[in-house]
């Protein structure tokens, strides 16, 4: 017997195509309109890359750029700390006593609307007196994406052979050591990956930074917000542009880290 392979019929391909389209043909615009050499968005005046240089000398935006870089660095980074050991005390910590609790606390950001987290660590930053700027907005990106963390770790922890860990502590060594030689470089990748997942997220908030941030610490989106309700310029279609092609390179990053985890595994669960 002879198997065919599944084909796509006219209507799922003609479903898939328009699909695409609806997500992806918005940013192709963008991205050939931050290339027109007009100043009005709706007007095709040439190919030109003035909007770029326009930006590289806008202090304000690099100001911002630069202000969203190092939060997203340093949220991303605590987020990755803490959420590894997260996963790792729901993966390897049993049915311990309020486990259910953890989880759902830690799970909660995932579905929460991301106002009223932000409302509610503003009232907590109010509340302890905390000066708002850039830590504060770190703590809130932190309290966001340290979730996302975990459940990317924890889903490599859980496909892990525990064995190998029993047989690193049988060979003498004890379980944080096991754990640092052993697990940790085969769980490495899905560290990387939560890692610029924390970042990217981090890197597109608004809405939560809206209500933490202070003066002097506006990020990126804030900015760009605050100046297309004054009209779309060209030099935010060039900003935009590079942040989609920064994003794209860190999804890529974080795609092939994933398939080098999963790969690690595989090759890993014979022994």
């Amino acid at each position: 017997m002879t198997s065919h392979p599944l084909r796509l019929s006219r209507f799922n391909l003609v479903s898939l195509v328009l699909g695409f389209a609806f997500l992806y043909l918005p940013i192709v615009i963008l991205v050939i309109y931050s290339f027109n050499a007009s100043r009005l968005v709706t007007v095709w005046g040439g190919w030109s890359t003035r909007w770029y240089t326009e930006f590289f000398n806008d202090r304000a935006m690099l100001d911002a750029a630069w202000m969203s870089i190092r939060v997203g660095v340093a949220s991303a980074t605590l987020a990755t700390v803490l959420g590894t050991l997260a996963a790792v005390a729901l993966a390897r910590g049993g049915g311990f006593r309020g486990r259910a609790v953890m989880s759902g606390m830690l799970y909660a950001p995932l579905v929460m609307p991301e106002v009223i987290t932000g409302l509610s660590l503003l009232l907590l930053f109010v509340a302890i007196d905390a000066g708002r700027g850039f830590w504060t907005v770190t703590i809130a990106h932190t309290t966001l994406t340290m979730c996302f963390v975990t459940v990317v770790v924890q889903s490599r922890l859980a496909a892990l052979d525990r064995s190998l860990e029993e047989a690193a502590m049988d060979l003498g060594r004890d379980p944080f050591r096991a754990f640092v030689s052993v697990t940790l470089p085969l769980i490495w990748p899905a560290i990387a990956a939560g890692w610029m997942l924390a970042f990217t997220l981090s890197l597109d908030d608004l809405v939560i930074a809206s209500f933490t941030t202070g003066p002097g610490s506006a990020t990126l989106p804030i900015r760009i917000y605050s100046e297309v309700r004054l009209g779309v310029k060209p030099e935010i279609n060039a900003i935009c542009t590079l942040i989609v092609g920064f994003i794209t390179v860190l999804i890529v990053l974080a795609s092939l880290a994933t398939k080098l985890s999963s790969s690690k595994g595989e090759s890993a669960a014979p022994l």
